[in-house]
């Protein structure tokens, strides 16, 4: 992975597992400054202000107050200034139309989140190298859910 920090976003507003997230970031050892917003509006706010840095990637829950993933991966993929950003749904639930219905609004992956620790550290980290050392194009279709 590169060299440089990576200025990652986390949406997500179960305490508990922005909790864990944090604790898989950490002992991964790599250079990641982590952000969360704990809802959809809060993120696109900060996604909207013109003196914060852009992230290299966010990682976005679904099921958020005041506004969703779903809506919130829509605006980003309209903006001209923010569709380029790598965005990884980060769901505990799975539904096949919703994933195809995901890669076709734009997403770049999509994470179930996994039951253990240590399968947390291990699809971050590939998500976080695939975003980084790619051409940052979305994947193609069978490509586009990570599991552990």
């Amino acid at each position: 992975m590169r060299n440089t920090v990576l200025n990652i976003i986390l949406a997500d507003d179960d305490r508990d597992d922005v909790f864990l997230f944090k604790n898989a970031i950490e002992e991964l050892e790599l250079s990641i400054k982590l952000a969360t917003v704990h809802d959809g509006d809060k993120l696109m706010k900060r996604l909207s202000q013109k003196t914060m840095e852009l992230p290299d990637a966010i990682f976005l829950d679904l099921n958020m107050p005041l506004k969703s993933g779903h809506d919130c991966l829509n605006e980003i993929k309209e903006s001209e200034e923010l569709n380029h950003l790598p965005v990884i749904i980060f769901s505990t639930s799975y539904q096949q139309n919703v994933v195809d219905d995901l890669y076709e609004n734009g997403a770049h992956y999509y994470i179930q989140k996994p039951p253990s620790f240590e399968g947390l550290q291990n699809v971050i980290k590939r998500a976080l190298f695939l975003v980084t050392e790619t051409t940052n194009i979305q994947p193609s279709k069978d490509e586009f859910v990570l599991t552990i």
